[in-house]
């Protein structure tokens, strides 16, 4: 008999084919967001479910799932899932690394070159007629190139953001949990500096840090207050590393440029202050948003899944010693 297994939000046609050759699978096709009752009563007698960053997957849906083996969550992320909850339950949780982070590079570099020529604002002005002709001091931009790049966090994407810097012969800083090897230093001509100094000297600070309760407003008032008055400052990670509410201020008296924003806190209901204000970039949390990553995460998600069904390990297992139990 194959185990039976939720897939939560809509995913692509190979991704249910590969599924369905070895589990028996419902799936939310529709892509309405489950509640939490309603995950609960669709998970009940499901042995696997390969969820999304919009289920919260907690000790208290684990409780009610008795025969869950392996949360499956399509993203790199998973400050959505209670990890202690799931290995004292010996529920194996997987995420999906790798298979994004170019997409999610170049998304954050698409945020620094936004904010940085006001695009998204020259866009709005354009389109509402207010273009008349050239001027010398019409709608100044600022510089990327030769400008230095701060970057909090230097795991994969944040090098590959690092690795783009060159092509801009940036200064590269960087501050992370630990200091990378040396060798790594070398190749994306980095230095490591520590938090304030990296805000200080930064013409562009970018966040790619995982969301916990240690960098939850990472970036708040203080930190804001330290940065040039000419610096942008980027978010393509997570809500909640940034003090929204603060950024909302500090673009409003120009205590910074402007800001370039893929997440929010409190997403998607984002800080209505944002919508006022020109000096910053707004997309909906699209960092990893291409067809093929998209494609590729959903698979990898898959494979995840029906490798801790099948007795084997799943290649990107986030608590080894729940397999254990």
């Amino acid at each position: 008999m194959k185990p039976k297994i939720l897939v939560t939000r809509e995913v692509f046609d190979e991704t249910l084919e590969f599924l369905g050759r070895h589990c028996e699978v419902e799936s939310n096709q529709q892509d309405v967001a489950f509640d939490p009752e309603t995950l609960a009563r669709r998970l009940a007698d499901k042995d696997g479910v390969v969820c999304s960053l919009t289920d919260r997957v907690d000790a208290k849906l684990i409780e009610r799932c008795p025969r869950l083996k392996v949360v499956a969550n399509i993203a790199v992320g998973y400050n959505n899932i209670d990890l202690p909850a799931c290995t004292a339950r010996g529920v194996m949780a997987t995420n999906t690394p790798g298979v994004l982070d170019d997409s999610t590079a170049d998304l954050a570099w698409t945020l620094i070159l936004g904010a940085a020529r006001r695009l998204t604002e020259l866009e709005r002005r354009v389109r509402g007629g207010e273009w008349t002709g050239w001027r010398l001091k019409q709608w100044l931009g600022m510089d990327v190139h030769h400008a230095t790049l701060g970057i909090f966090g230097m795991g994969r994407i944040g090098q590959a953001i690092a690795r783009r810097a060159a092509g801009f012969e940036m200064k590269v800083l960087y501050h992370n949990r630990s200091r990378v090897g040396s060798d790594i230093e070398r190749r994306l001509n980095a230095a490591y500096v520590t938090k304030d100094e990296l805000l200080r000297q930064s013409d562009f600070v970018v966040l790619q840090v995982p969301y916990s309760p240690e960098t939850h407003h990472l970036i708040g008032a203080r930190e804001l207050k330290l940065m040039k008055p000419t610096a942008v400052l980027v978010n393509s990670t997570r809500g909640g590393v940034v003090d929204d509410a603060a950024l909302v201020a500090a673009l409003k008296s120009g205590a910074i440029r402007a800001a370039g924003l893929d997440v929010f806190e409190n997403e998607p209901r984002l800080n209505p202050g944002f919508l006022e204000l020109d000096n910053v970039v707004l997309v909906p949390h699209v960092g990893s948003s291409t067809e093929a990553t998209r494609r590729a995460m959903a698979m990898t998600a898959a494979n995840n899944l029906v490798a801790a069904l099948t007795g084997g390990t799943p290649p990107n297992l986030l608590n080894p010693e729940a397999g254990k139990k």
